[in-house]
C-alpha cells in the first residue's frame, strides 16, 4: 500500500466501520476494488497508446531519411546518365515514288 503502515490502515477501516457500517463495508470494498481495477486497465491503455505514438514519430523520421536519401540518389543518377537517343523511323525504310 505505499506509505500506509498497519496502523494506519487499521485506523483507517475502524472509521470506515463506524461511517458506512458493518453491511454496507462488503459493497464498498467491491465497489472501490473494482473503481481501481478500471482506473489501472485505463491507465494502461493510455501508456500503451503513448509508447505506439512516440514509435510511430520515430518511423515518421526514419522514412523522411530513407525518401530524402532516394530522392539524393534519384537526382545524381538522372544527372549522371545520358539522355536516350530519339528513335528514327525514316532511317530504316525509305520508299521510293
Amino acid at each position: 500500500m505505499g506509505s500506509l503502515g498497519m496502523q494506519e490502515i487499521v485506523i483507517i477501516f475502524i472509521i470506515a466501520l463506524i461511517i458506512f457500517g458493518p453491511r454496507k463495508l462488503p459493497e464498498l470494498g467491491k465497489t472501490i476494488g473494482k473503481g481501481l481495477s478500471e482506473f489501472k486497465k485505463a491507465s494502461n491503455e493510455l501508456k500503451q497508446t503513448w509508447e505506439d505514438e512516440v514509435s510511430l514519430d520515430k518511423e515518421k523520421e526514419v522514412m523522411k531519411e530513407i525518401i530524402t536519401d532516394v530522392k539524393k540518389d534519384a537526382s545524381v543518377l538522372t544527372a549522371e546518365s545520358p539522355e536516350p537517343a530519339k528513335s528514327d523511323n525514316s532511317a530504316g525504310s525509305k520508299e521510293t515514288p
